[in-house]
């Protein structure tokens, strides 16, 4: 059985901090207020043999607009997608994609080669590969006597 941690006031201040932008007009328009995201994207985290992979649902998002960065074991990408423009006499509007800034941080294991990290941007996913380091072996060593 797994147990999971309830936290009621997370949720309520996370509805708080969203009505507050909603009454300011600002929900959807990523304005340049002191918050550090707008939306975050979709990622999966998964283990391979010799590395881990991230991929995160970036559609929109040109390359040239996503940052990533690694410092003392924490993998951050961030970025922004501008929302498309919308013709002045378009009548109806119903606005579901995110736009704005988004961030998203990562603590990577010992074990991962800091050094190696590679990414591409492909049809809107970002893969970042984190190449596992070599794992060095204990090795037993013996005690001469004098």
């Amino acid at each position: 059985m797994t147990l999971t941690r309830f936290e009621p006031w997370s949720v309520v201040d996370l509805l708080h901090r969203d009505l507050d932008r909603l009454s300011r007009g600002r929900m959807s328009q990523g304005s340049a207020d002191d918050s550090v995201a707008d939306w975050v994207p979709a990622v999966d985290v998964v283990e391979e043999k010799d590395r881990y992979v991230l991929r995160a649902d970036l559609p929109g998002v040109q390359p040239a607009d996503i940052d990533l960065s690694m410092d003392a074991g924490t993998l951050s990408i961030s970025g922004s997608r501008e929302a498309a423009p919308m013709p002045e006499n378009s009548g109806f509007q119903r606005l579901e994609r995110a736009n704005g800034r988004f961030f998203r941080r990562f603590s990577l294991p010992e074990t991962a080669d800091a050094d190696s990290i590679s990414a591409r941007s492909d049809n809107g996913i970002l893969e970042v590969s984190i190449p596992k380091q070599a794992v060095v072996q204990a090795r037993r060593i013996t005690v001469e006597s004098a």
